[in-house]
Parts: C-alpha cells; sequence; structure tokens
C-alpha cells in the first residue's frame, strides 16, 4: 500500500532520532576498536628515554626552585617555577606511556620513573625531615619502638596507632641494620614501596586484560587519584597497607589458572599477605575484603558453575580475608567501628543532607572553609570532567571485555553478562567498582563527608584505571589511531594525572609560616622550641597545646602530648576561653597536664584549615585574641618558664593537688 503524505512525514521525523541514538550508542557502546599491536614485540626507544629522564630531572629542579622561591617569599616565582616543573615532569612522561605503539618495557620503565619522581616531588616539600600530620604519628611511633624495644606502647596522638606497627617494624628494622636515621630509613622504605605499588598494579591490569598497553594506561589513570601522589606516599601505615593490597590482588588474578601444587602455594602466599595485611592496615584490609568477598559471590552467581574444588578456594580465601582482621582487632581490643564509624556516619548524612538541600548551607557559610588557587581547582574539575567521560566511554567496552568469547560481539555481549555469563569476575566488579568515583566526588563537596569520600576514591581508582583505560584503546585511540585521535586522549591522561597533583594538597608550594596548616605551619621556631622541652626538662612530661605544637612536642621534644587537659575537657576549651573560669581551673588541677605550651601566631591569623586545635571545634569568624592566650600569666600556681616572644610555656604543677 503507498504511503500516505502523513506517514511519511512520521518516518522522516524518526531518522534524525535513529540517527542520534545510533551515534550515543556508537559512544558508549560496547564495541572493542582497540589493535592488537601488544601481541607484537615493538623495540624500545633508548634515545627518547634518556630525553625523557633529562626532562624528568629538570623537572624537579624547577620545583625545587619554585620552592625555593616560596620560602623567600617571592610568590610569582614560586608559582612560575613549581607548576612549570610539575608540567614538564608530567605531560612528555604521560604522553609516552600512554602512545598507542610503544614497547611493554619502555611503558613499564617510564612509569617507573614517574612514580618515582612524584615520590621525589612529595619529599623534596620536607626533604630533611616529616611535615605530614600522619608523617608525625607514625614517627612518634617508631622511634617509642626504637627507643623502647617494646611493642604496643600508647600513643595518645593516635589511639589506633599501637595495634598496627608494621610499616614501624620494618622501618627500625632498616634502621637497625643501616644505621640510618627514622627519617631516612622511612623514604627508603617508601621509595621501594612506591616501585613496588605500580609494579603489582600493571601486572594485575595486564593479567585481567592480556594488554600492557591498557595496563600502563590504568596505572596512569590511577595516578590521578587525589591521594596516590602525598597521601598515600606518606610515612603511614596506609601506604604499606595499599601495596599489600594490589600484591593481593595481583596474585588472586594470576592464581585464576593455576592447578594444584603451585595453587596451593599462590593461596599460601595469600594467606601470609592477608595475615600481613591484617596487623598493618584496617581499611587497607576493608579494601581486600571487599574485593575478595564480591569477586567471590560473582564467581558463585555466574553461570558458568564452579568445580567442587574452586569453590572450595573461592570460599577459603573470603574466609580468610574478612575473618583475620576481624581476631586481630578482636584480639587486640581495638573495634574499628568506633574510630571509623563517625567518619562514615558523618559522610553518610552530608550526602543524604546535601539531596535535601541541607548539607550546602552549612558548608557555604563557613568562614574558614579551605579553598585553592584558581587554576588548581580548575585543573581538578577538568581531570574529573575527563575522568568521567572515560568512564561514559569505557563501562560497556570494559563489561564487553569480560564477556565470554563465543563470537558474539555489541550489545550481544551485554546481554550475555546479564545472563549471567562472563569469564572473568574480577573485571566485571572491577568495572561496577568505578561508580564510586562520583560517588566520592561528591561527598568531597562537603566538608563532614570529604574524609570519607577521600578514602573511597582510593579503592574506586582500581575500577576507574581499568575503565578508563579500556575506553582509551577500544573507542578513542582505536585500531589505527591517526591525528588527533592518537595525540589528544594522551593529553587527557596527561591531565587526569596533573589532577591528581592538584587535589592532593590546598597548595603544595613551601611558603613561609601559616596557622593551622599542618605542614606549612612546621618551622624552625616550633622546632626549636620542642627541642628544648627535650634537653631542659627532659622527656616525657605531660604537654598540652595546639595541633601542630602538640606534634612538635611529641615528635622532636619525645614529650607525652595529650588532646585534652582532663577527661572530657578538651585543650581548645581552655586555650580559646577569655578567662580561666573555675571549670577550666580544676580541670588542670585535677589533671595530670604539667605544661602547657601557647603559640601567640595563632592570634594573627585564621587557620588555613578551619581549626587550631581539633576539627570538631567550634568555627570562629576572627582569630583568637591574645589576652585569651595570655590569660594564664596572673594565676596562682601557674609558672612562665619559657617565652621567645611568640611561644610560651607554662608550668602548671603548682596547680595538682589542691581542692
Amino acid at each position: 500500500m503507498p504511503l500516505r503524505p502523513a506517514q511519511f512525514t512520521a518516518g522522516q521525523d524518526t531518522k534524525p532520532f535513529q540517527a542520534w541514538v545510533q551515534r550515543v550508542s556508537g559512544l558508549i557502546g560496547p564495541d572493542l576498536h582497540g589493535d592488537i599491536v601488544d601481541a607484537r614485540p615493538l623495540p624500545a626507544n633508548f634515545g627518547l628515554i634518556a630525553v625523557l629522564c633529562l626532562a624528568a630531572a629538570t623537572a624537579l629542579l624547577l620545583v625545587v626552585e619554585g620552592h625555593g622561591a616560596g620560602r623567600r617569599g617571592d610568590e610569582a616565582m614560586a608559582l612560575l617555577f613549581f607548576w612549570s616543573g610539575v608540567v614538564v615532569l608530567v605531560v612528555p612522561i604521560s604522553l609516552r606511556i600512554a602512545w598507542p605503539r610503544v614497547a611493554r618495557g619502555e611503558r613499564f620503565f617510564l612509569l617507573f620513573l614517574l612514580v618515582e619522581a612524584l615520590f621525589y616531588y612529595k619529599v623534596v616539600h620536607s626533604p630533611t625531615s616529616f611535615a605530614g600530620h600522619d608523617e608525625f604519628l607514625h614517627w612518634i611511633a617508631a622511634d617509642d619502638l626504637m627507643t623502647a624495644h617494646q611493642l604496643f606502647l600508647s600513643n595518645p596522638l593516635l589511639q589506633v596507632g599501637p595495634s598496627y606497627l608494621a610499616l614501624e617494624i620494618l622501618t627500625t628494622a632498616i634502621a637497625n641494620l643501616s644505621g640510618l636515621s627514622i627519617f631516612a630509613a622511612g623514604t627508603l622504605l617508601l621509595v621501594v614501596l612506591r616501585g613496588t605499588f605500580v609494579a603489582a598494579l600493571f601486572l594485575f591490569y595486564e593479567r585481567l586484560t592480556g594488554s600492557a598497553r591498557i595496563a600502563a594506561i590504568g596505572c596512569l589513570v590511577y595516578m590521578g587519584c587525589s591521594t596516590f601522589v602525598l597521601f598515600e606516599a606518606m610515612f603511614s601505615y596506609e601506604s604499606l597497607g595499599l601495596v599489600l593490597c594490589v600484591l593481593i590482588f595481583a596474585v588472586e588474578a594470576t592464581s585464576r589458572d593455576l592447578t594444584g601444587t603451585p595453587r596451593l602455594r599462590a593461596i599460601g602466599l595469600m594467606v601470609l599477605l592477608l595475615a600481613s595485611l591484617a596487623v598493618t592496615h584496617h581499611l587497607s584490609a576493608a579494601y581486600a575484603a571487599i574485593y575478595l568477598g564480591a569477586v567471590a559471590i560473582l564467581e558463585i552467581l555466574h553461570r558458568g558453575g564452579l568445580t567442587r574444588t574452586e569453590a572450595r578456594y573461592a570460599a577459603f580465601i573470603a574466609i580468610v580475608t574478612i575473618a583475620v582482621p576481624l581476631l586481630w582487632m578482636e584480639a587486640r581490643g581495638t573495634h574499628i567501628a568506633n574510630y571509623l564509624g563517625p567518619i562514615i556516619e558523618g559522610g553518610i548524612k552530608n550526602l543524604l543532607g546535601m539531596f535535601h538541600g541541607s548539607a550546602h548551607r552549612s558548608v557555604t557559610t563557613t568562614s574558614s572553609v579551605p579553598s585553592q588557587p584558581f587554576g588548581m581547582r580548575l585543573t581538578t574539575l577538568l581531570a574529573i570532567l575527563l575522568t568521567s567521560l572515560g568512564l561514559a566511554t569505557g563501562f560497556f567496552r570494559s563489561l564487553a571485555l569480560a564477556a565470554p568469547r563465543d563470537g558474539r560481539t555489541g550489545w550481544f555481549a551485554i546481554r550475555e553478562i546479564l545472563n549471567r555469563r562472563w569469564r572473568d569476575s574480577r573485571l566485571v566488579f572491577l568495572t561496577v567498582l568505578a561508580f564510586g568515583f562520583p560517588v566520592s566526588v561528591v561527598l568531597r563537596l562537603s566538608i563532614g563527608g570529604w574524609e570519607i569520600g577521600n578514602r573511597m576514591g582510593t579503592l574506586a581508582f582500581f575500577g576507574v584505571g581499568l575503565v578508563v583505560a579500556v575506553s582509551i584503546v577500544h573507542y578513542w585511540q582505536g585500531r589505527s589511531p591517526q591525528g588527533w585521535r592518537r595525540s589528544a586522549p594522551a593529553l587527557a591522561l596527561a591531565v587526569i594525572v596533573l589532577g591528581g597533583v592538584t587535589s592532593a594538597s590546598l597548595n603544595p608550594i613551601r611558603e613561609r609560616y601559616k596557622v593551622g596548616a599542618d605542614d606549612q605551619s612546621i618551622e624552625s621556631m616550633g622546632i626549636e622550641t620542642a627541642l628544648w622541652t627535650k634537653a631542659w626538662l627532659g622527656p616525657g612530661n605531660s604537654f598540652t597545646s595546639d595541633r601542630i605544637n602538640r606534634l612538635l612536642l611529641a615528635g622532636y621534644g619525645r614529650q607525652d602530648a595529650r588532646l585534652a587537659v582532663s577527661q572530657g575537657v578538651d585543650a581548645g576549651r581552655v586555650f580559646r576561653a577569655e578567662k580561666l573560669d573555675s571549670d577550666d581551673y580544676w580541670a588542670l588541677a585535677k589533671g595530670d597536664i604539667d605544661f602547657l605550651l601557647v603559640d601567640l601566631r595563632l592570634s594573627t591569623a585564621l587557620p588555613v584549615l578551619g581549626f587550631y586545635f581539633e576539627p570538631w571545634e567550634p568555627k570562629s569568624a576572627t582569630p583568637l585574641s591574645a589576652a585569651a592566650l595570655l590569660k594564664f600569666n596572673g594565676v596562682d600556681g601557674i609558672t612562665r618558664i619559657y617565652d621567645n616572644g611568640y611561644i610560651v610555656i607554662y608550668d602548671v604543677r603548682g596547680l595538682h593537688g589542691r581542692s
């Protein structure tokens, strides 16, 4: 029957819609267009490797000069040198790693070069001593272990710390064998851990995908995680815990096709790694439990079925992964829910508050919300957008990689996944895990949810790295990339890595002293005061002070730095009050604090991080008053024993025993 005009018009109207659907399907669809260049060995370009090594050395010199200009107060030159160095370091190496036709060994070496250069970038911020807040806590624990030769000593500044001393044990072992200081031994250990992490992650991705190119790009994407450059490179237990975690992932993936004695040996190695992880870091142990537990569940669910032996192996590993950390916490009496519970609860409340419109108001009205320079925020935002684009175009393609290799392609492969038919549960879980990235970004938009969002991103990026790498290889570059398809994806990866640098800290350039800025607040005056207390008062005295000086007293002064004056009375409450009222007076009299350290520089500015003493303290629109900090001068029983013009130490032992 011939078409009527109306029918003809309707058919014409559907064509643009069909074309639009086809374009969207081509963009996000599961078609795999990557080449098989990984199957053909390529020679390494040693000349270009040498040039990139020279470029990295030059870039690090520029970073050092930027820190020097920042210390001198030359802000313009500091910005120019520092960020020029960062760009020269990241962009050329990232471009070469992501280039389509590069030898496997060359990609592997350049990953090592970049990760160690980024570690040097972190260390050169404070090249002779620890500077991060968490680093001080573990330095104190390592020094206690080396001095007392006894495990599980209390640490008032990190109550959960004594139960997880693997990092300190390794560091003190290196220090004892080599004669190095704890700082030098810890830095040497971190150099090894950084290289081990990227090697294990590369082998893990390569084992899953069969492609060295995807593996190298996945490692590069992981460097864009906000925790990679600084947080995971600190002298802290998560630095060792995450290395053990990714080693477990790699061993488990490799053992999948083993049988008999080799499989038993691999399982034995995994049990040793899991036991080591259980006594190293609680959160990394949780990451391993989530990954291995999810893989075991998917193995049971998929329709390929497991043999009885494989089911036993999967169940055994899942039980060990969950049971060993729990048994260790029970043995030590450390219940992680008490430590992480409030953080998780606060993050969830902030996330729900955003959807209901209540969290946004609490964030934007706080006068002391930390902020970054505009250029850093713009780079971070661009990196997030590029990562999101990679996830959108790589999600179904990553699932298609896990589909059975029976000739079915396109959306038919996705239908197989939905019918619970896949060849590798690890690929399926990592692809789904990448959904954690947008959730972590949303959580980081609020102060209350920032910490959980930051920690969540560490786990989610194992999936993000895989999905974005698959997107670049199988869509953006394709089988025979030419022109912009060759260079633009590589440049986007460089921006993602730069986003990892810019999102890692508020201001990475070392500058002059700032109030309440953690590593930017650590300088020679505070250190010399802490050393004075050790030399003239002796170690082990009970002190309390602000957040920064507590660290210096405990680290350099070897004093017993406390968070509270007495039970239920925080130090911040006593220092902030304009007058010493009766409640605070009796808290000092009945408590066991020996000395108060007052830093008058707190009265010169608001804290950069939003708090002087603890994150939960009341926010203020004005700095602390000098009169409030000096209110102890006229109190009977309190003596001023040290005063360098900025820092004052009061002896309050004369109050003890008064009633």
